[in-house]
């Protein structure tokens, strides 16, 4: 059986612990860690005055009126929208989910749901993109420009520190049988503010502390998951050649776990493992 290439950050140890050919200083794919970032950037904008969570989709996007669907449905996934967009595909999802495609997709937006907003939580990649396109529009900027602006720069990060579009030589990816890197799926069209962004391990640590424990934008908001008493703040994620997941507790014990390839369960199951016996920094 192969290994998979796997990076473990977090409170219990001060280097990263590797194996196999995963380094913790290049990019790699975070999959759904990427709506962490898109519902912070909502946060910091309704802070800042330009929108508020509760504006309805239709105040900025071109999508028949009285859905009922607001921002705060897209970010809490009870927009009643489905998980991913219709006309996806099944070896790369997204490819053909391009802007021109949301665009057609929201002039039906009514006939999209499959109830009224907010009775009931289903999670959407769709709602997701539909947001990422309610932030670009309200602004007037590019995603990867709300990304830096919004959360990178108020953490202390470079702007390059997170992209839908990484170097190859500065990339991880998991290789086939015969050595060749896998190609990874088309996220940089309408998908990118659900899915699409790369970061290396040691980036996503420095935003999964500085959100969570530092608190260095507030109380963390939208986007995150919450899991038992304490609660577990955490976000994981998953693409067609990688994992992760990411989370911290109050008492300053926090984990990131990044895999390249391999089964994403295992790769939540490695997380929790390692929380449940971290020490707090």
């Amino acid at each position: 059986m192969r290994r998979v290439p796997t990076c473990i950050i977090g409170s219990s140890h001060t280097a990263p612990i590797v194996t196999g050919k995963h380094d913790p200083d290049k990019y790699a794919e975070v999959g759904s860690f990427t709506k962490v970032i898109t519902g912070t950037i909502l946060q910091q904008l309704a802070e800042q005055g330009v929108l508020t969570v509760d504006d309805p989709v239709e105040r900025w996007l071109d999508v028949p009126s009285g859905t009922g669907i607001t921002l705060r449905h897209l970010a809490e996934h009870t927009s009643g929208l489905p998980r991913l967009p219709p006309g996806t595909s099944r070896l790369d999802p997204y490819r053909n989910f391009t802007t021109d495609r949301l665009r057609q997709l929201l002039a039906g937006f009514d006939r999209l749901t499959d109830g009224p907003a907010g009775e009931h939580e289903e999670y959407s990649n769709f709602g997701y993109a539909v947001l990422g396109a309610a932030l670009t529009a309200a602004t007037g900027q590019e995603y990867d420009e709300l990304v830096a602006v919004h959360v990178l720069s108020p953490l202390g990060l470079p702007r390059e520190a997170m992209t839908a579009r990484p170097p190859q030589h500065s990339s991880s990816l998991p290789t086939g049988w015969f050595g060749r890197r896998v190609k990874p799926w088309t996220m940089t069209g309408a998908i990118l503010p659900a899915g699409g962004l790369w970061a290396s391990p040691r980036t996503l640590a420095r935003v999964l502390t500085g959100l969570v424990l530092d608190r260095s934008l507030g109380e963390p908001g939208l986007g995150w998951q919450r899991s038992g008493p304490l609660p577990l703040i955490w976000h994981n994620g998953a693409t067609g050649t990688a994992s992760c997941f990411a989370g911290a507790v109050p008492d300053g014990r926090w984990t990131v776990v990044h895999r390249l390839s391999g089964s994403p369960d295992a790769t939540d199951r490695t997380a929790l493992e390692y929380l449940r016996t971290a020490h707090s920094q």
